[in-house]
């Protein structure tokens, strides 16, 4: 009996990772590389396109969030399994990537033989993790599902909170980076932190979590 080939998608803005994964892949008969994305809108275009079984997706993209692209690419398609892989284990992108419809979190010093055998995996409709992230996580979970409070806010960065207060103001990318002497391009990669951090896709939901954030702050006073 023919053994079914997983048709996989490989998400990465270097040229030169996508190239590796791609050799790593292509090598083993169980799998096929069938397109190669650099961005968030190139990963949802080629998986509209080429309708892959799962998405090997850089967390981080020049234009947004891997976790916005994996939301969107599940959004058209839920059978879509999809692998976070990143060079770092960010408790925070863990449980936004696993909010957002991701099979499995995994860093890039994975070996490859542990790659491949987690496409197998959540191609099957299994989902996993890294080791490395996987007790962040599960405190994380249990701490939610024991109803203690977490202040999202608190994961920002001082400058992620400037940004977000601007943001909430109505402030537009190019105003933004003129009142902290930001480029607009770090700008959005600041946008993009946050809504990942936050759990959010839009500038809109970003403001309203914020007014409503000091507004429970003030009415702890």
């Amino acid at each position: 009996m023919k053994k079914t080939v997983i048709k996989v998608l490989i998400v990465d803005d270097h040229e030169v990772v996508r190239m590796g994964l791609r050799s790593l892949l292509n090598r083993e008969g169980s799998v096929e590389v069938v397109a190669e994305a650099g961005s968030v809108a190139e990963a949802v275009e080629m998986a509209s396109k080429f309708s892959p079984a799962v998405v090997v997706m850089d967390i981080r993209l020049p234009d947004g969030s891997g976790v916005e692209a994996c939301r969107e690419i599940r959004a058209l398609n839920p059978k879509v399994q999809v692998i976070m892989l990143t060079s770092y284990a960010d408790d925070e992108a863990v449980l936004a990537s696993i909010m957002a419809g991701a099979a499995g979190y995994f860093l890039k010093q994975t070996r490859g033989k542990e790659l491949i055998r987690a496409i197998e995996t959540v191609a099957a409709g299994q989902s996993l993790l890294d080791p490395a992230v996987t007790q962040t996580v599960l405190n994380r979970m249990k701490r939610l599902a024991s109803g203690q409070q977490f202040d999202e806010i608190a994961a920002l960065s001082a400058q992620e909170r400037k940004v977000l207060a601007l943001v909430a103001d109505g402030k537009t990318n190019k105003e933004i980076a003129n009142a902290l002497d930001l480029s607009d391009k770090t700008v959005k990669n600041y946008l993009s932190n946050i809504f990942s951090k936050l759990n959010l896709s839009r500038r809109a939901e970003a403001a309203a979590y914020f007014v409503r954030h000091r507004s429970l702050d003030s009415g702890k006073e």
